[in-house]
């Protein structure tokens, strides 16, 4: 049976990210109780690298908010491609930052899975970050995250969580789908 913590800080986090997919700023501001929910939920199962990551949610999602709405000279950004060599390259540096931080994990705490939870955590710092450029890749690496996450998550017993992750997972290919029809009208 999930805890209350469990249920709300999904809750908060589904809002939003259903939000995100249908390009509404709102997001940011429901994300951002989400973000402190799961940071006390993941503490609680000793997934420290996604607690980590909620303190990063919190920051980028203060800026990412900022972005959307003021982000060009005061007008709202438009959705836009990531160039693919910088892309490339953010992957890269993803891997091994996970490696590194996973190693740590591993060595100096009790963390479980330090590997895959530092996936999590890298892969998501760089679908966020495309997400606060508004870019279309965000939805590509929502997808990864969430690959790795649901079992993860239901490994740990956290099995709403994992549920919900996997609606993630469904929502990002949405997101993908709309973002896409967006980014061809405003083409036209």
């Amino acid at each position: 049976m999930p805890s209350s913590l469990e249920i709300f800080a999904n809750l908060f986090y589904l809002v939003s990210v259903v939000l995100a997919a249908r390009n509404s700023v709102h997001t940011w501001a429901v994300g951002l109780v989400g973000c402190v929910l799961f940071g006390w939920l993941f503490f609680s199962v000793q997934l420290y690298a996604d607690v980590t990551l909620q303190i990063f949610f919190i920051a980028t999602s203060l800026l990412g908010w900022w972005s959307w709405v003021r982000g060009r000279q005061g007008e709202a950004l438009p959705i836009s491609r990531a160039s693919m060599a910088g892309l490339g390259l953010a992957l890269l540096l993803a891997v091994v930052v996970a490696g590194a931080y996973g190693a740590l994990l591993h060595y100096f705490t009790d963390a479980y899975a330090p590997f895959i939870d530092s996936l999590v955590l890298t892969f998501s710092v760089l679908a966020q970050l495309l997400l606060m450029r508004r870019t279309l890749e965000t939805w590509y690496g929502w997808l990864l995250v969430n690959t790795l996450a649901v079992p993860l998550f239901a490994s740990r017993e956290l099995y709403l969580t994992a549920f919900i992750y996997l609606l993630f997972w469904c929502n990002a290919w949405y997101g993908l789908y709309r973002w896409r029809r967006e980014l061809n009208a405003q083409a036209a």
